[in-house]
């Protein structure tokens, strides 16, 4: 007999899976796949410039309609990729699925805001202030290891800067 060894937790894909396919669905993403792993089946060159924005299915015919939001700069690139990109993505469906790729231009931000950003901004850290870093040095001083007192000086600076920023607002 075969033992659990999950101890009674789900992998967060497993938990978030039926949420996923149900916004893709709405949007007309049959296979979800698609949307999540975009990088990975067009590439990340193309990926930077473009993202999906939904599938429409005609009253006749077979195939569908995949709509790609861009800004107008890089819209004469992509259409003439056209033929890749929609090979690429019916290899990720498995069969003939997209008929047809549209190609929409436009700044989500409006016309003359700037540039649309499709791929997401690194994530940048701002520095504890130093009582804050020397506070939590001193909680992880007694840990032998390195690597674990670094994290844990990482975590204590994190819960240290959120209590300082609580009671700031508070009062």
């Amino acid at each position: 007999m075969r033992r659990a060894t999950t101890k009674g937790f789900k992998r967060t894909s497993s938990l978030l899976r039926d949420r996923i396919r149900q916004a893709g669905e709405s949007r007309g993403f049959a296979v979800t796949k698609v949307l999540t792993h975009w990088a990975e089946i067009v590439g990340e060159d193309v990926a930077r410039i473009c993202k999906p924005v939904d599938v429409k299915y005609g009253r006749q015919g077979f195939g569908a309609t995949l709509t790609v939001l861009t800004t107008g700069a890089q819209a004469p690139m992509l259409e003439m990729q056209k033929e890749t990109l929609r090979a690429r993505v019916n290899a990720a469906y498995g069969y003939n699925a997209i008929a047809r790729l549209r190609i929409t231009q436009t700044a989500p931000t409006g016309f003359a805001e700037g540039q649309a950003q499709f791929a997401p901004k690194p994530k940048r850290e701002a520095a504890p202030d130093p009582e804050v870093r020397k506070e939590a040095a001193e909680v992880a001083a007694p840990v032998g290891d390195a690597d674990l007192r670094q994290a844990l000086e990482r975590l204590a600076s994190n819960v240290l800067s959120k209590r300082k920023t609580t009671r700031k607002v508070s009062e």
